[in-house]
């Protein structure tokens, strides 16, 4: 196999893993943040700080290795719009909690049945093409315009250098210093020890993140046909999915569209095995519209913010550029706000 097809392989299987770890463990930044913050329960987070600091550990080996070069990627850009990725950041972290999940959930509980998600996805594709390349595109290109700025450092580690320190000392430093934070409070909370199935979660997807990076940055490295530097992430995925599945004559297959089938697949297929499947709806024409509007926010704003709670959230967060926690500020205080407070999102009544 040439260099793109051992990529989409990569992608296949890393899509595959997610979608079942993501419906064994119900691994979600929302539902991590609603048990943490609203109802006392703070074992889901613990998973997630786990995952990100695997990422974050296993991400800055590869660079200071030598094996992926993460600067091409989205995350690395030499100028960015903190405003507009703080922004989007607040509206996508609303709409989480809106349509109760991410970008990635939703496929997930698709998978599983949940039909309410098969909107989700739809509606938050449609959207963040809009964002991306349709009505939405001139203002948003228009914002970036008169807020982006351009920065010497664009990373913690680019700091430490500018400080003194070597490239490799600088990522392996701040590499081990923050996944050893994360991990210890991940591991402080005697309930998450005595949690396995959570623990298996965090490490898991964890390394998924370092395998999308592998896969994209070393093995897809072709001097002639390059693929680009990426791992798991899933607004613009989905978007690109959704218009391969009505377009596919016109379009090519690359590592996010991929990871989105296969993700779906590995819920699909892990509900069947586990007897999870089973039919879901919605249970108001108004529970229908907040899903919907919860996913068009996301859509959009998981554009403006160059990522969702995975893109951004793990994937953004492994490369610790600056851009990227300006990203998951904005996420968390936008899915605070949804969660607690005057503009809390209220549970829908039932009849």
């Amino acid at each position: 196999m040439d260099s793109a097809q051992i990529v989409i392989l990569s992608a296949l299987v890393i899509g595959l893993i997610y979608g079942a770890v993501g419906l064994l463990s119900g691994f979600c930044m929302m539902s991590s943040l609603r048990g943490w913050w609203a109802e006392g329960d703070d074992r889901l987070v613990r998973t997630y700080a786990l995952a990100i600091g695997v990422a974050v550990a296993a991400t800055q080996w590869l660079v200071a290795g030598g094996f992926v070069d993460i600067g091409k990627s989205i995350y690395l850009q030499p100028s960015f719009s903190a405003p507009l990725m703080f922004f989007g950041g607040l509206l996508f972290g609303y709409g989480m909690v809106l349509s109760n999940g991410c970008g990635s959930r939703a496929l997930v509980l698709l998978g599983r049945g949940n039909l309410r998600s098969f909107v989700v996805v739809v509606v938050l594709a449609i959207f963040a093409q809009m964002t991306l390349k349709g009505l939405i595109a001139p203002g948003r290109i228009a914002m970036v315009g008169a807020s982006q700025a351009t920065v010497k450092a664009n990373s913690i580690p680019a700091l430490l250098a500018a400080a003194g320190l070597s490239e490799m000392t600088a990522h392996m430093l701040t590499g081990w210093v923050i996944s050893s934070a994360l991990m210890i409070f991940a591991f402080v909370h005697p309930a998450f020890r005595r949690s396995p199935g959570q623990i298996a979660a965090g490490l898991v997807v964890g390394a998924l993140v370092a395998a999308g990076w592998y896969a994209t940055g070393y093995l897809g490295a072709d001097d002639f046909n390059p693929t680009p530097v990426t791992s798991l992430t899933f607004i613009a995925p989905i978007a690109d999915a959704l218009q391969y599945v009505m377009l596919s004559t016109g379009s090519t297959l690359n590592f996010g569209i991929v990871t989105v089938f296969g993700v779906f697949a590995g819920s699909f297929v892990t509900a069947l095995l586990t007897g999870r499947f089973h039919l879901e709806g919605y249970q108001s024409p108004r529970h229908m519209l907040r899903s919907a509007g919860g996913a068009a926010l996301m859509g959009v704003g998981g554009v403006m913010a160059f990522g969702c709670s995975v893109g951004q959230g793990l994937t953004g967060v492994s490369t610790l550029a600056l851009a990227s926690l300006v990203a998951v500020a904005g996420i968390m205080l936008g899915t605070a706000a949804a969660l607690r407070g005057a503009l809390r999102v209220r549970p829908l009544a039932t009849a």
